[in-house]
């Protein structure tokens, strides 16, 4: 039974990445993962709280590929970064340059209008900012930034970056965006 709840989760994140939460209805979910509405309030009380599953899903997920597996690797600062770029064109590449970022594509969207879904979106972002400064604290250790540098403030700011980089690269349909903001980040961290 576990299977089918996961896979009413995978099929609605992938809904939800490419509709948006407010346009991906009961019924799309019902009919994508082939299911009747008894089976979805089995799993979920509502949209809401299979909204905010899919979330936590989700965010496990990036959260075992981006921060453990490369912000908290064993690799040099440096390279830690450029995995981190790497991936992310990677990723919107394999996605056809169309969907964005799923926790991006939320907190535009319901941040204003869902308390639940704008802290749950915050969490994301700030642990990437955390994770991120403590790569950046690295090189200036390493004496490969300045040690005047706030790591925090640059941190928040390549997020920021990446993150205009990915809706760019969304509304163009164009992976170019995505990877002239990467090289940009690249150099601000001499890389």
């Amino acid at each position: 039974m576990l299977n089918k709840k996961l896979q009413i989760i995978e099929i609605s994140a992938k809904l939800i990445h490419s509709k948006g939460y407010e346009k991906t209805s009961i019924q799309d979910i019902l009919q994508a993962a082939q299911i009747g509405k008894g089976q979805f309030y089995y799993y979920f009380s509502s949209k809401q709280d299979l909204g905010i599953e899919v979330v936590d899903y989700c965010f496990e997920k990036w959260n075992q590929r981006v921060i453990k597996g490369i912000l908290e690797s064993e690799a040099d600062p440096k390279a830690k970064i450029e995995k981190m770029l790497a991936c992310a064109i990677d990723v919107h590449t394999k996605n056809g340059s169309k969907c964005g970022c799923f926790f991006g594509n939320l907190a535009v969207e319901l941040s204003e209008h869902n308390e639940i879904f704008r802290e749950k979106t915050n969490k994301v972002f700030e642990s990437w900012i955390h994770h991120l400064e403590i790569v950046l604290d690295e090189l200036m250790r390493q004496e490969k930034l300045p040690l005047s540098c706030d790591s925090h403030a640059l941190a928040q700011s390549i997020v920021a970056m990446l993150e205009g980089g990915i809706m760019l690269m969304k509304n163009r349909q164009d992976i170019a965006a995505l990877i002239t903001v990467s090289n940009v980040v690249k150099k601000m961290v001499c890389i």
